[in-house]
């Protein structure tokens, strides 16, 4: 039986891609004169704001000031989300029935929190509806090392195998499996070919599609 269901937070619970990619890209045209696109980003999608900014750089030859940049990166995406972010289809239904199933939840993120906070409020969510939040800032190896899950599943008092993770990123994946955690991907960041070969055990195109029976696996 899966007793708690861990869910990463962009690309899952909330559509934030695009609008990060159009901040950081807002930032890098701003302090370098930068012309990035958003395929720049990627390669680095999941594994979190520091490796998300620089390694879009990277691609033009800059070396950011992370901090500084990020700080800046996030002031334009708090602008840009207002009104618009919305939650992948089914995600709070889908938190809200783990919860009234008697199963645990947490949020695993490579995020910082003040996205994580950011986010959950335009969709409605808080924190209270999650057993357990753990961001970026609380582990040093970002995925795809399983760290921020086997946290995650250690704060929640459940064995990683009866976990079941919540993923759209190939990284992310990895690091599911790598925490001995079974792997449900939503197929909507990368192909399901990718997300199959990094070793995703169930797929749907999004919450509101997945299978209940997973639930029970």
């Amino acid at each position: 039986m899966v007793e708690a269901v861990l869910f990463d937070m962009d690309g899952v619970l909330v559509d934030s891609e695009p609008f990060i990619a159009e901040a950081a890209i807002a930032m890098l045209a701003e302090r370098y004169g930068v012309l990035a696109s958003r395929e720049d980003f990627l390669p680095f999608v999941g594994m979190g704001e520091n490796r998300f900014i620089s390694g879009a750089a990277a691609r033009h030859g800059v070396t950011v000031d992370i901090e500084s940049d990020k700080a800046r990166t996030y002031e334009l995406y708090f602008e840009v989300i207002r009104g618009k972010l919305r939650e992948i289809k089914g995600a709070c239904a889908f938190v809200r029935e783990c919860r009234s199933r008697g199963i645990k939840t947490a949020i695993a993120t490579s995020a910082d929190r003040r996205k994580l906070e950011a986010n959950l409020r335009e969709i409605g969510l808080a924190e209270a509806d999650f057993d357990v939040t753990v961001d970026g800032l609380m582990i040093e190896r970002k995925k795809p090392e399983p760290d921020i899950y086997l946290e995650a599943a250690r704060r929640l008092g459940v064995r990683p195998v009866r976990c079941l993770v919540v993923e759209d990123a190939v990284s992310g994946v990895k690091a599911a499996k790598a925490a001995g955690m079974a792997c449900l991907a939503l197929a909507g960041s990368f192909p399901e070919t990718e997300l199959r070969a990094a070793g995703a055990d169930y797929f749907a195109p999004d919450l509101e599609r997945a299978d209940r029976a997973i639930l029970k696996a």
